[in-house]
């Protein structure tokens, strides 16, 4: 008896021909349940599967009425098409499930990739048993799967590219969802990888898509990680300041106001700390780093920091510059410029009034001096005599802290002493032209004028016998610390007085090259 073209004749037989089809649809439905129980993030994908479950068996129920009523053609390929969207749409299902929900349960997480490539597979495999069932010979596209292979393979080169460079992303950690990444002018987080193409979220709310083959080829950062290191970015913020401030001092304030200031999202270390970066034409650029522990709150951390910065310099009555043109109108007559330089001038001579070397020295003495002043700054580090160099020049310090070495034979330093401001260092070189005794550094910022023997030279031409008051003085001061060290008797210290106070008036003489009545005057 001849098999009719469609052998659907009722219901009954409908429903007795595809029981493994509506097994198949309890199980998608039970899978489906479960993903949308336990898997709340996954409900849109779900959704959108069981919409295509639900198209499909809607299709096989109109095919089997159209095949009662004798509409076979169409029934025929509606029945077809449906059970084609049916596979796909379980095959997807069926994947929503091992990868999102079985797989996880049992502590295995694979590459969001390998899923997507698993389902095409899968898809492929269905379409391949679906044309063999529809009485598709498959043998000859076989034959030819050589010249389909570079055709396919031409025409879909980007997608290869895509897929491949997925994988190569993800297989050597080259990035991995969550990572902060940087191409270009794109930055943000890595919220998804995919088979086509990386998902990156900005702060903006914004998802960028971009091709894996791109990141493949371009260059990119990945923000914030290195390897042994907790999560976090070092931030730059920059400012200016006028050249009428010290750099050390804006340093320093800038760096405690950040480190002390306890602001959330800076890490404690590495610690913050600031840099004197270039000279610009009206200020001095300085940059602030800190490293920040919550990446997405780049911004709103560097005006928290700019904030302090800003609040510290004001405190210290310190303000951020901006371009600016000085134009002087000012018209300088004869009497300005005379009270610009007894300004000056005072200012100098009460420094030479701070050391004692220069007591005896009257008022045109000092005010002389003083013009010949040079006015020396140093900052932290800085090294204001070696010991064992020649330099005929005396330091008078303004303000700032100094240490004092004594330089060891095996190469180490040992600190004899630490200088507070108003004092002067050097006098021995100035005077005597020895080498230093001993190194000076700068344990902070210093200011500082500096003498030189030229300038000193015209004084004592003038007046020799000062020679006798200065040696007398460099005497008391290096008797002093010879008795401090050996603890001499008053007879011992007397005699060695008289010798150091006229050993020193020899050098002095012998340095300056006085005549005989700076040696007669100490007679």
């Amino acid at each position: 008896m001849p098999r009719p073209e469609f052998p659907w004749n009722d219901f009954h037989t409908f429903a007795m021909q595809n029981k493994q089809f509506g097994l198949l649809l309890i199980v998608a439905l039970i899978i489906a349940v479960s993903l949308w129980r336990w898997r709340p993030q996954d409900r849109k994908p779900v959704k959108a599967t069981l919409l295509f479950l639900t198209i499909a068996l809607s299709g096989i129920l109109l095919s089997a009425v159209l095949a009662a009523l004798d509409v076979d053609p169409f029934a025929r390929g509606l029945h077809k098409t449906s059970v084609f969207v049916g596979g796909m749409a379980g095959i997807r299902l069926f994947g929503l499930f091992l990868f999102r929900l079985v797989l996880p349960l049992c502590r295995i997480n694979l590459l969001r990739i390998l899923e997507d490539l698993a389902e095409l597979a899968g898809y492929c495999t269905w379409l391949m048993i679906y044309l063999h069932a529809a009485g598709l010979n498959l043998s000859g596209i076989i034959t030819t799967s050589a010249v389909m292979t570079a055709v396919l393979a031409f025409s879909m080169q980007d997608t290869l590219g895509n897929i491949l460079g997925g994988l190569a992303l993800q297989l050597d950690n080259s990035i991995k969802v969550g990572d902060w990444i940087k191409v270009d002018d794109v930055n943000g987080r890595v919220s998804d990888i995919r088979w086509r193409y990386t998902a990156i979220e900005t702060r903006n709310w914004e998802t960028i898509v971009i091709p894996n083959s791109l990141l493949m080829k371009g260059k990119f950062s990945v923000i914030g990680r290195r390897s042994g290191q907790p999560l976090q970015w070092r931030r730059w913020v920059y400012f200016d300041v006028s050249y009428d401030h010290l750099a050390g001092k804006v340093v320093n304030i800038a760096q405690n106001a950040i480190r002390n200031g306890h602001i959330a999202n800076v890490a404690d270390a590495p610690a913050a700390n600031c840099l004197l970066m270039d000279f610009t034409s009206s200020a001095s650029r300085y940059a602030l780093r800190y490293w920040l522990t919550d990446i997405e709150a780049d911004e709103a951390t560097d005006s928290e920091v700019r904030a302090r910065i800003y609040a510290a310099l004001q405190r210290a009555g310190i303000s951020l510059s901006y371009p600016q043109y000085h134009i002087h109108l000012t018209n300088k007559d004869d009497q300005y410029e005379q009270n610009e330089r007894q300004r000056r001038l005072k200012e100098r001579i009460d420094a030479l009034q701070q050391v004692e070397l220069f007591n005896t020295l009257h008022d045109d003495e000092l005010a002389e001096i003083a013009e010949q002043l040079v006015y020396a700054p140093f900052v932290k580090g800085d090294i204001l005599m070696h010991q064992g160099e020649v330099a005929h020049w005396l330091y008078i310090i303004i303000s700032g802290v100094t240490d004092i070495f004594l330089e060891l034979p095996d190469g180490g330093r040992r600190l004899i002493d630490t200088t507070h401001g108003s004092c002067f260092l050097g006098e021995m070189g100035l005077m005597t032209g020895d080498p230093r005794s001993a190194t000076v550094i700068a344990q902070s910022e210093v200011l500082a004028y500096r003498l030189n023997k030229n300038s000193f030279q015209k004084i004592l031409d003038k007046r020799p016998e000062l020679a006798v008051e200065i040696s007398n003085l460099l005497a008391h001061r290096r008797v002093g610390i010879d008795n401090w060290q050996q603890q001499l008797d008053s007879e011992s210290l007397a005699r060695l007085m008289v010798q150091q106070q006229s050993t020193l008036l020899e050098q002095i003489s012998s340095f300056f090259r006085l005549g005989s009545s700076g040696k007669s005057s100490g007679g």
